[in-house]
C-alpha cells in the first residue's frame, strides 16, 4: 500500500521524544533512519509510494535498463527477491523507473542497497532527459549486508524523471531492493513540521497557587507570563565591525542571544605573523557579546583546508607545525574557556585534511581531547559543509559525517566527551531541497549528538527570503536540531550575501522573516486565572520564563521564576502567594 489512510491526526514518537511518523492528509511521514547494515533488507518506506513493483515481487516489471549492461532478479537464500546491475561500463549505468513529479511537492526516497564486492559509495540519482542528473543522496553499501540510502528531492518543475542509482567502480554490480518514493504537498511538509513544534519545541506545565499557610489553592488568581529567554537557541554571526558602529551593536542586541563570530577567532586572525598572538578584537568581541548576555560558539580553534592556513604556517615541517599547533590549542581555548557554549575543534575535516596529512590520521581526534581538557563545559563540534545542503557530495553525506564523528568518539579518551554535529547550511539561490535536508538530519539524529546549523546563508536570488525561511524553518521543526546560527547581517557590515538589512539598517525581505521566526519562536505574554481548585494549564515554547500571581482578594502579587524544558511536560510547578 502506497498511502496510510487515516481520518485523524496522530503522532508515534519513539522513547528519546523523537517524532518518528506524523500522519496527515492521508500520507506519514517516515524519520527511520537505521544505519546499521543488515543481513537482510529493512521494510520498503511507504510501501514503495509512487514506486512500480518496489520490492521486485513481479522480476523486472516497471524497471528497465539504464545505459550499458545487463540488469536481472535475483533470489536470496532466505528466498527475497532483488534487483542487480551487471556488466556495467559507466558509473550510471544500472537500472531505472521513469516517474512523474510535480512542482512544488518533496520527494522522500529511500532504498536499501549492496555491491557485489567490498565497499562503495551509491548514489539515488534523478534524470531529467535534458542531461541534468540530480542527485538524491548516497549510501556506502557492501557487501554482505543492505545498507539505506534515504535522501530525496525537491521538484522544481513537473515532468517525468529517471529514478536510477549510480556507482563509479563499475567492475561492481549495484544490487538494489524495496525502492519507495513519496510525495509530499507544501502544505503536507508544513503540517509535519507544525506537528514536530508542538512536540518537541513545547511542554504542557501546570501552575498551582497556594498561600504559604494553607495547601488549599488560590481559585481566581491572575497569572502573568512572560518569557525572558527563548529555549531554543537561534543566533547570528557577528564581525569586528560591530565593535566601531552602535547601530549594529543595537540592531544585533535587540535580536540574539547567541553568536559565533565569522573569523575573528580564527588562527589566521590571531596570530597572523608567526609567535605575535593578538586577541585584541576577539576580546572585545567577547566583552560585548557578555554585556549583553550573548552566547558565544568558539568558531573556530583549527581549520583543515590548507587554502585557510596563514603563510608562514604553510612552510612549516611536520615537527614545527606540531608545536606551534600545541602553543595555538593552548592559547585560544585556555583564554576562553568557560565564556564559549561550543568548540568547532577542526573545522571541515572531511572536506580537508590539512593537520592529518602533517600530523597523522588521529590529528583531529587528539585535537578534541585537548579542547575538552582544556574547556570541560564546551561541547567539542566537527563542523562541515554540504551534509544538508547537496546530495552530491558524497565526501560528507551524512553517513560519512556520524563515522567520522564516531572516529573521534572511539579514539582512546574520548569516550566521554561531549560532541555535536554541526551542519553549516550555505545554500544556493534555487530551491533547496528540503526533502535531502530533512532525511541527513534524520541520519545525523542517530548519533544521539544535538545538531546545530552553525553557518546558515542563502545565496541571493527572486526568492531568497523564501528559502531562508523554508531552510530555518525545516531546522527548527527537527527534533535533533538544539541550535541555528545564520551567517547573515546588516549590509554596512559587509553581510551582503545574506543581507538582513540595508545601509540604514532597515530589513530587508531576509531581514523580515528573521524577525518574523524570532517573534514566532518566543512566547506571547500571557494572562490567565487559575480555576477553583488553584490550578491553571498551558502549553508553552522552552525557556527561561517570569510568572507573577495576583491575589484575588488583597490584590498583592508575588514574581518567581521557573524553566520550561523538554523534561517539563505534565510537570506542577508550585507558587505560593507571599
Amino acid at each position: 500500500m502506497s498511502l496510510l489512510l487515516c481520518l485523524a491526526f496522530v503522532l508515534f514518537c519513539s522513547g528519546s521524544g523523537q517524532v518518528t511518523q506524523a500522519v496527515f492528509n492521508d500520507v506519514y511521514y517516515d524519520a527511520s533512519a537505521p544505519t546499521q547494515c543488515l543481513a537482510e533488507p529493512g521494510i520498503t518506506m511507504y510501501g514503495g509510494g509512487i514506486i512500480v513493483n518496489p520490492e521486485f515481487s513481479y522480476g523486472t516489471y516497471g524497471w528497465t535498463v539504464f545505459g550499458q549492461g545487463a540488469i536481472e532478479e535475483r533470489v536470496s537464500r532466505t528466498n527475497n527477491g532483488f534487483m542487480v546491475a551487471s556488466d556495467r561500463q559507466h558509473p550510471l549505468d544500472s537500472f531505472s523507473q521513469k516517474v512523474l513529479l510535480e512542482k512544488g511537492k518533496f520527494y522522500m526516497f529511500s532504498a536499501w542497497v549492496q555491491v557485489s564486492e567490498g565497499s562503495e559509495t551509491v548514489l539515488a540519482v534523478f534524470g531529467t532527459g535534458e542531461g541534468e542528473f540530480v542527485p538524491g543522496g548516497s549510501v556506502v553499501a557492501e557487501h554482505g549486508c543492505w545498507s539505506l540510502l534515504k535522501g530525496g528531492i525537491a521538484a522544481n518543475s513537473s515532468g517525468l524523471v529517471d529514478v536510477l542509482f549510480e556507482s563509479k567502480n563499475t567492475s561492481k554490480e549495484i544490487w538494489v531492493d524495496n525502492v519507495a518514493m513519496q510525495p509530499f504537498s507544501k502544505k503536507q511538509w508544513r503540517f509535519h513540521q507544525d506537528q514536530n513544534v508542538e512536540k518537541v519545541r513545547k511542554s504542557k506545565v501546570r501552575l498551582h497557587v497556594t498561600y504559604p499557610y494553607s495547601k488549599a489553592g488560590v481559585a481566581g488568581a491572575t497569572v502573568l507570563i512572560r518569557q525572558t529567554k527563548p529555549g531554543f537557541a537561534f543566533g547570528c554571526g557577528m564581525n569586528s565591525h560591530i565593535l566601531k558602529s552602535n547601530d549594529y551593536q543595537n540592531w544585533f542586541a535587540s535580536r540574539f542571544r547567541f553568536t559565533a563570530f565569522t573569523n575573528e577567532m580564527k588562527w589566521y586572525s590571531t596570530e597572523k605573523k608567526q609567535g605575535q598572538e593578538n586577541y585584541t578584537i576577539a576580546d572585545a568581541m567577547v566583552k560585548l557579546s557578555q554585556d549583553n548576555k550573548i552566547s558565544i560558539r568558539g568558531h573556530n580553534v583549527f581549520w583543515d583546508d590548507p587554502k585557510y592556513q596563514s603563510d608562514w604556517v604553510k612552510t612549516l615541517s611536520p615537527e614545527e607545525l606540531r608545536e606551534v599547533a600545541e602553543r595555538r590549542i593552548n592559547s585560544v581555548v585556555s583564554r576562553y574557556a568557560g565564556e564559549v557554549i561550543a568548540w568547532d575543534v577542526v573545522n571541515e575535516n572531511l572536506h580537508f585534511s590539512f593537520l592529518e596529512d602533517n600530523l597523522g590520521k588521529n590529528a583531529s581526534s587528539i585535537y578534541f581531547s585537548k579542547a575538552y581538557k582544556l574547556d570541560p563545559s564546551a561541547r567539542m563540534f566537527v563542523n562541515e559543509f554540504n551534509t544538508i545542503e547537496f546530495g552530491g557530495d558524497v565526501k560528507v553525506s551524512p553517513g560519512n559525517l556520524k563515522k567520522r564523528l564516531e572516529e573521534i568518539l572511539s579514539y582512546p579518551g574520548n569516550e566521554d566527551i561531549p560532541a555535536g554535529i554541526g551542519v553549516q547550511g550555505h545554500f544556493g539561490p534555487g530551491q533547496p531541497n528540503l526533502a535531502y535536508m530533512r532525511s541527513s538530519l534524520d541520519i545525523l539524529a542517530t548519533t544521539g549528538a544535538p545538531i546545530w546549523l552553525t553557518e546558515v546563508s542563502v545565496e541571493p536570488g527572486l526568492n531568497q527570503a523564501q528559502y531562508l525561511e523554508e531552510v530555518l524553518r525545516e531546522a527548527y521543526a527537527h527534533p535533533a536540531v538544539e541550535g541555528i546560527i545564520i551567517f547573515a547581517g546588516p549590509v554596512p557590515a559587509g553581510f551582503y550575501a545574506t543581507a538582513l538589512t540595508d545601509m540604514n539598517f532597515n530589513n530587508t525581505p531576509a531581514g523580515d522573516v528573521v524577525d518574523k521566526l524570532i517573534k514566532e519562536w518566543k512566547s506571547e505574554d500571557l494572562e490567565a486565572r487559575t480555576d477553583d481548585g488553584g490550578f491553571f494549564g498551558t502549553s508553552l515554547l522552552h525557556g527561561e520564563y517570569e510568572i507573577t500571581v495576583i491575589d484575588p482578594i488583597t490584590n498583592s502579587s508575588s514574581t518567581s521564576r521557573f524553566e520550561v524544558t523538554r523534561d517539563s511536560s505534565e510537570k506542577i510547578f508550585h507558587l505560593q502567594m507571599e
